[in-house]
């Protein structure tokens, strides 16, 4: 289904970024599209598409990182943004703290052992009856804002664990538990329900939402420490991906970062979440530096083999931050974006 989305939609939406950027194809440099990680199917339709303009304008083309464009489009809104910093990036489907050496050069400190916080707030606002046009974030966040946060003691994630990795799979328990125990009935909208059914509900998602982010700041307070050893020059907390737009996590975020003597940057809520601006703006860094694959065929057969990278490190793991657990699902993992850069002769841009 969505690689059906996908290709129902790519002509027109690239058409729509070449008319309103008053462009045509013929203006372009290169093509910079995602090819990791992610699905597959869907990776496929967006390079098969960036191909066939490569091929019919002989234009150079840029395999570009998902997480590494999250984490980069904040230089694009901060210009003192400077190497190295630190990076917490948050969604639906990664939770990801990574140390930016330099560009292409990146040290994975933490990541999530299962489920990612983004994953966390929308199943507890589907479980809770609320209204999840905008996705579960903004729904539970504006809730929360009802409850009491100390209503409910949930447990924080991980405390006993002395790295960078997050949890998420045992907190989703906690909430559903809860649920259940109070007799909420998710098919009764948040909009008909009781006052005191709705002020229940208001409970549950304050005390999860902030039990969630102290999960975040532990875990980003260790990250700190750590980094400030790897790296003591470092000035820059970047915080980006779909749930930086939440402003609860933000400000709860910023309180760590200034604790510890840094500076926190989020690119704007537009720029949170999936978009092209950040894979654009990511070809753009790795164009100057001479990264890029020449232009492909025009000709080029419908079956051809592609470059996807569905399962893709952004940077190798930090010694200290090593899970057994996930260790053992390596299988079938390509190559960290770091690794494959620092053993490539850069060529001269164009």
């Amino acid at each position: 289904m969505a690689e059906e989305a996908h290709s129902q939609v790519i002509d027109q939406v690239v058409q729509e970024a070449l008319d309103k950027a008053n462009l045509t194809e013929r203006d372009l440099s290169a093509v910079a599209v995602t090819i990791g990680p992610g699905l597959s199917l869907c990776l496929r339709v967006g390079v098969q598409k960036a191909r066939k303009i490569a091929g019919d304008f002989s234009l150079p083309i840029v395999g570009v990182h998902h997480m590494e464009a999250h984490a980069l489009v904040a230089r694009l809104v901060e210009k003192k943004l400077e190497y190295p910093f630190l990076t917490l990036l948050i969604s639906g489907g990664h939770n990801l703290l990574i140390l930016a050496h330099d560009l292409g050069h990146y040290v994975q400190l933490g990541t999530t052992i299962d489920d990612a916080i983004g994953e966390a707030y929308d199943k507890t606002a589907k479980w809770l009856g609320l209204d999840m046009r905008r996705s579960g974030g903004p729904a539970i966040e504006e809730l929360a804002k009802e409850g009491d946060a100390k209503a409910i003691k949930f447990r924080v994630p991980m405390k006993q664990h002395k790295d960078c990795n997050f949890s998420y799979a045992g907190l989703k328990t906690q909430v559903r538990l809860a649920i259940e125990s109070q007799n909420i009935d998710a098919k009764i909208p948040i909009s008909t329900a009781s006052s005191e059914e709705r002020s229940a509900r208001a409970n549950i998602a304050a005390s999860f939402q902030r039990v969630a982010v102290l999960h975040l700041e532990e875990k980003c307070q260790r990250a700190i420490e750590w980094a400030s050893k790897i790296e003591p020059t470092i000035k820059y907390f970047v915080v980006s991906g779909g749930v930086a737009s939440n402003q609860y996590v933000r400000a709860r975020l910023n309180q760590v970062v200034e604790n510890n003597g840094l500076q926190l940057v989020c690119p704007p809520p537009s720029l949170c979440t999936d978009n092209g601006v950040m894979v654009a703006w990511t070809g753009i860094e790795h164009f100057q530096m001479g990264r890029y694959d020449p232009p492909p065929p025009a000709d080029e057969p419908e079956g051809a083999v592609l470059d996807l990278r569905p399962r893709w490190p952004l940077g190798e793991e930090y010694a200290e931050g090593k899970s057994q657990a996930r260790s053992l699902r390596r299988a079938r993992m390509h190559p960290s974006l770091t690794s494959i850069i620092q053993q490539k002769k850069p060529k001269t841009a164009v």
